[in-house]
């Protein structure tokens, strides 16, 4: 019976050390299970080291693609219900879309148009995937898909 008052007694004031040390910190103290710190726990990361591209997927193709017959290079980007059609300027393309975690998969493809050499790549959630198109009229094509788990792969 002491040895539970004891612990009840501990975890009761166990907790009051929030501000009261005197250092001069100016943040108030959080509520009772819940975090004053607002770096998101469980994430690694805090708000001044932030990704830019967090919630975000970049797509992008970059090499030399000289412009053929049917012209320059063709490039479609997008997920499975959103398809966009890219412009190839000055040896790179690159865009950026919002991240839809339902989402079943996010592509990028480029066709050559008789000649170049070209690389690709979409990146999510610090995940990428690259492709690769050399000569005559190859496809350069780089996919992630989502994944059980809720990530990409």
């Amino acid at each position: 019976m002491f040895v539970v008052i004891v612990i009840a007694v501990a975890a009761i004031g166990g907790g009051s050390k929030n501000d009261s040390s005197g250092s001069g910190n100016s943040k108030s103290a959080a509520p009772a299970g819940k975090s004053s710190d607002k770096a998101g726990a469980g994430t690694g990361k805090s708000d001044t080291t932030k990704d830019a591209t967090d919630g975000k997927v970049v797509f992008k193709v970059w090499g030399t693609a000289p412009a053929g017959a049917l012209g320059g290079l063709d490039i479609g980007y997008g997920s499975d219900s959103d398809t966009r059609k890219g412009t190839f300027k000055d040896g790179r393309f690159e865009a950026t879309l919002t991240l839809d975690k339902g989402a079943m998969y996010y592509t990028v493809h480029a066709q050559l148009q008789g000649s170049g050499d070209i690389n690709c790549s979409v990146t999510a959630d610090g995940k990428t995937k690259k492709g690769h198109a050399s000569g005559g009229y190859n496809i350069c094509d780089a996919q992630l898909s989502s994944n059980f788990t809720g990530g990409w792969s």
